[in-house]
């Protein structure tokens, strides 16, 4: 008795997005909402202006799992934060990222947290980055998302 043998499946493409407008940078805040890293994992070489984020990101294109990634803005001029926890292994949950236009092509890269706190990325002009680089591995709880107060923006 011959048995069928299930199709093998292709392992999901690894992503890889760039954002040089406001648009691109939403469709990159979709695809990273509910990642998770930690204070540790930004880092701002102030002297190559550039911030890097390694993050756990969550694949809501792949339903349930999670793999690790890394978020890259160039043309950096500073970076503030504002109510971020300062323990360097404190969890940090992604809920949002906008743009807020200043001087073209520039303006202010506003990363939006869970709990209320930000960071704020001022750009020269906006040109970031987002890869995998890891394999997925299954998430333990999806993210959930109840009725919330609107978040405040950074204050000047």
């Amino acid at each position: 008795m011959a048995t069928e043998e299930a199709p093998a499946k292709t392992p999901p493409t690894p992503l890889r997005m760039l954002a040089a407008d406001a648009d691109d940078l939403q469709i990159m805040s979709a695809a990273l909402q509910d990642s998770i890293l930690r204070p540790v994992d930004i880092v701002w070489e102030k002297s190559a202006r550039r911030v890097t984020i390694a993050l756990s990101r969550f694949c809501w294109e792949c339903g349930g799992t999670r793999v690790m990634a890394a978020m890259q803005f160039g043309d950096v001029q500073a970076v503030k934060s504002r109510r971020l926890p300062r323990g360097p292994e404190s969890a940090l949950e992604l809920l949002a990222i906008d743009f807020e236009p200043v001087e073209a092509p520039g303006g202010r890269v506003i990363l939006m947290f869970a709990g209320g706190g930000d960071l704020r990325i001022d750009v020269e002009c906006l040109d970031a980055v987002v890869t995998d680089l890891s394999e997925r591995w299954p998430a333990r709880v999806a993210p959930a998302h109840p009725e919330q107060a609107p978040q405040e923006t950074v204050a000047e």
